[in-house]
């Protein structure tokens, strides 16, 4: 008796996905909820598992095909045994002529599964298959023992002999080419959501871009002072997103038009502020979003934006985690960008970009000093946000950063 498998309630207006990898072959035994397939959806990569025990039957649809809510992807036959082998045999002839993951994917499946391969993320799935690598030999140091990317990318370089054989492979299909070629690479669904959301900002909103630069001095003087308490305490890393959420929190506060949306006619304020942090991803950019950050303590921020961060690898993000968000703070700075212009997040009205730290000469108190300086960037919507409300906010952000006792006093 066969059991379809569908494509699952994907969370609120999210009517369709694109199927990204099978993580069960036909012929595959599969157990009750094992993960079959990885879907993309707008957000985030969602596992379907099995709803019953039994084989893997045919699929229905294709990696990369895009599949309606209530879809059947495949289907599970009940019971197992002999009859799974003739399905299952010619699975590993595929795997030498397989170049791209995904089409290495079926290959695979059948060593993965004697490691577990449900305790595998989408993404280390992936990273396996590009590595060529055997999830049993690689050691995990993720929680509970699991395997992050890192891990395999540790795994691959320990092994330079197998590593050094792709280019080799690749090398006599791009020499009667000349030196020249291109590949063409379909877009996730996630990158297209990106591009269409970035693009609609541009198209609707009046946006505008200020600046302002910030001395860093006495959050690095506190953060060296207090960050080996602040981590045996609370268990986390004191770092730097911490400050700004808080201290931006607050200035929301005071110029509440920052925090505010437009809604047809109608301006939206809120009395809350749900902070959505941008966090880099292997398909792109997500922006999970830190609820009524107003009442959380520097540590409270710390621990959800580090518990984001490390799901945002793993992609276990869930939907309802990235709805929302009445303001938003990008860290380019992370990736040594010293002043840009971010891009409304819609329908927020403004976003916050921090840039790197770098000691530059500044005058204090008639004396020509070298500071750690960041520069600050709010873009906002000028048709509900003008510029001396702009330039308010990033001076109370600014007073607040460099004297971290206004944050302990709400001052």
């Amino acid at each position: 008796m066969a059991t379809e498998v569908t494509v699952p309630v994907l969370g609120e207006s999210i009517t369709e996905a694109t199927v990204g990898e099978w993580l069960k072959q036909p012929g595959d035994p599969v157990k009750a909820d094992e993960p079959i397939a990885s879907l993309e959806t707008d957000k985030v990569s969602v596992e379907v598992p099995s709803p019953v025990a039994g084989v893997m039957g045919q699929h229905a649809v294709q990696v990369g095909d895009t599949v309606q809510v209530g879809a059947m992807l495949a289907t599970i036959e009940a019971g197992g045994g002999a009859a799974a082998a003739p399905a299952a045999a010619p699975t590993p002839a595929v795997t030498p002529a397989a170049p791209a993951p995904a089409a290495g994917a079926p290959a695979a499946a059948p060593e993965a599964s004697s490691d577990s391969p449900a305790a595998l993320s989408p993404s280390v799935r992936r990273a396996v298959l590009e590595y060529g690598l055997d999830p049993a030999s690689i050691t995990g140091t993720g929680k509970d023992g699991r395997i992050t990317k890192e891990d395999v990318a540790a795994a691959a370089a320990a092994k330079p002999a197998a590593t050094a054989q792709a280019p080799a492979a690749a090398a006599p299909a791009a020499a009667p080419a000349g030196g020249r070629k291109e590949e063409r690479v379909k877009m996730t669904r996630l990158r297209q959501t990106i591009a269409k959301r970035l693009k609609e900002a541009q198209n609707t909103a009046a946006m505008l871009t200020t600046f302002n630069d910030v001395d860093m001095t006495a959050v690095i003087e506190a953060r060296a002072k207090y960050k080996d308490l602040f981590e045996k305490k609370h268990g986390v890393r004191l770092g730097f997103m911490g400050f700004f959420v808080k201290a931006a929190t607050m200035a929301l506060k005071d110029i509440p038009s920052v925090n505010a949306s437009i809604e047809g006619d109608e301006i939206v304020y809120h009395d809350y502020a749900d902070i959505s942090v941008a966090v880099s991803a292997p398909n792109g950019l997500v922006v999970p979003v830190i609820r009524d950050a107003q009442d959380l303590s520097v540590a409270g921020i710390e621990k959800t934006i580090g518990d984001f961060g490390r799901r945002a690898k793993d992609g276990t993000l869930k939907m309802d985690e990235m709805k929302g968000g009445t303001f938003t703070i990008s860290n380019g700075g992370v990736f040594g960008s010293l002043m840009s212009t971010p891009i409304i997040n819609p329908p927020q009205s403004a976003v916050l970009g921090l840039h790197r730290i770098e000691d530059r000469p500044v005058v204090v108190n008639g004396q020509v000093v070298v500071r750690p300086m960041m520069y600050l960037a709010l873009s906002y919507d000028h048709r509900l946000i003008d510029g001396r409300e702009a330039v308010t906010f990033l001076v109370a952000l600014k007073n607040a950063i460099e004297d971290p006792t206004r944050i302990l006093i709400d001052l």
